[in-house]
Parts: structure tokens; sequence; C-alpha cells
């Protein structure tokens, strides 16, 4: 706590006098809060313990910049900011915390529920011993919120890249019941779209191949989802092992003085299995 006040301390001091920090605003700030989110993403997807505490501060340096701004025009501060979310996750969490925490200044949580039990030490709590079970239930009250998701899918930002959406939006059908019984039923769900891509490819037409093509991503992705793959970190893994081998390629064309605009595909096969070998 004392950290934070020195960082919230320092915020004040650099919004009163410096000359860029007196000048943003929240349309200034979006883009770049996009690209330290984006960079704290690359560093946890490299599991860099540096990189990763260095690029949370830049995500809490925005975090608390926007309510830095709101709390200039007396909409709201970081305080509002902290007890809006404490009280939400007092709300959304009942197996935790009984109903009468939800405003407490010192919120206790309940005592451990045993799994398959309902009731400890007389306290009632919803039954939520497993994730799903979790997930089912954080949904669904959300739902009830004054303010939440008028729908179980208002809740995916539109903003978000097509992936993740995708993967965020079959995640919250299957909170409410919407999945596959069997996940391996995914797979001829799968095979069918990519059977009609094929047939749209066949025909060269366009549009409609890429409306297949979406329908075939979608059920990878789904499968992915099913079987507790990450589509997104999967994709950016294989993204980094390309760019690895492909670098490899281009390095080694340069030193064989043949550019690889130059070299025949089978030369650059023949790098790319070398790459394989030691990338």
């Amino acid at each position: 706590m004392q950290a934070f006040g020195r960082f919230l301390d320092v915020l004040d001091a650099l919004r009163a006098n410096c000359p860029w920090d007196k000048k943003q605003t929240n349309e200034s700030l979006r883009p770049n809060t996009i690209e330290e989110t984006y960079e704290l993403c690359d560093a946890l997807i490299k599991n860099d313990i540096h990189d990763i505490c260095k690029e949370l501060g830049d995500v809490l340096l925005h975090i608390c910049f926007y309510a830095k701004i709101a709390e200039e025009k007396e909409l709201f501060d970081m305080a509002d900011v902290c007890n809006a979310l404490t009280k939400k996750m007092i709300t959304r969490h009942p197996h935790v915390y009984h109903p009468s925490q939800i405003d407490a200044e010192d919120p206790k949580p309940l005592p451990y529920v045993p799994e398959n039990a309902s009731e400890t030490n007389g306290t009632s709590q919803t039954n939520a011993s497993t994730v799903t079970q979790v997930l089912e239930n954080w949904e669904q009250i959300k739902l009830k919120e004054k303010d939440g998701n008028k729908s179980v899918l208002s809740g995916v930002p539109e903003a978000l890249p097509s992936l993740i959406k995708a993967y965020r939006i079959q995640d919250k059908a299957r909170n409410v019941g919407f999945d596959w019984e069997d996940r391996q039923d995914v797979w001829k769900k799968v095979r069918e779209e990519l059977d009609e891509l094929e047939v749209e490819l066949n025909k060269e037409d366009k549009e409609n191949s890429t409306k297949e093509l979406g329908d075939f991503l979608f059920s990878v992705i789904n499968a992915a989802r099913l079987y507790k793959l990450n589509p997104d970190n999967a994709l950016e893994m294989t993204n980094r092992k390309f760019i690895d081998r492909f670098n490899y390629i281009e390095e080694h064309s340069i030193k064989m003085g043949k550019p690889l605009k130059t070299m025949s595909l089978k030369e650059m096969d023949e790098l790319w299995n070398e790459a394989k070998k030691v990338l």
C-alpha cells in the first residue's frame, strides 16, 4: 500500500508539472494503452519475469492515469475504481463471500467449503466446488446485476481480435450450457466445415470461400477450447517459430552470398529443414 501510494503521488506530480502528462486525455492515451497491453502479453508468452514486472507497471500506470483524469473532472477516482471492483468480485463469488460482505470495509471470506458441501458452520453458500461451476455462476450473476451484461454475449468486447473473440464467445456460451456433450463430436463439425470450404474454393467463389473459411476457423477454435488449449497462444508460438526458422534461412542466404529472391524453393527448403533441427 505504501508503494502504491508513492506511485500515485508521483503520478499527481507528473500530471501537475510535466508538459506531456498535462496534455494527455482518454483519447490520446488509448493507443498507448493498447500497445502496453500487447507488450505485457508478449512478455507473458515469453515468460520473461523481468519484462512481466515492468510491463505490469506500464499497464498499471495507464489504469491510474485514466482514474486521475476522471478525478480532475470530479467523475470518480482511483478509490472508486477499487471499491467498485471489490464489490463486484465479492458479489460474483457467493461461494467465497456472504452477501453481507459486499459493502464491508474489511470483507471476511467464509470458511472453506469442502467439495460437494453446501453449508459450513451454519452459513449457506452457493455450491461451486469446481472451476466450471464457478464460471457458470459468474455468468448468471452478471446477467442479474443492475449495470451488468444485458445478454450472455454482450460482455464480449467488440474490439477484441477476432481469434480471441471467437474463443470468448464460445466460452461464454458454454457457461450457460450451450456446448458439445462429448468433445470428440466437434471433429465431425471441423471436417464438415473443411469440406464446405474446399467446395467453395474449387468453385473459386471468393465471397462464399471467405464465409466458409470463417466457419472452419471458428470450428477449429472450438475444438481447441474443448481440449483446453488456448488457440491464440498456440498461433503466437507458431508465429514465433516460423519467424525464427525463416530468419535462419535469410541469415544463411546472406552468408552464402545468395539473396533470397535468387534462391530456388528447393534450396530454401533445405535450409528450412536445417532450421527445424536447431530451432
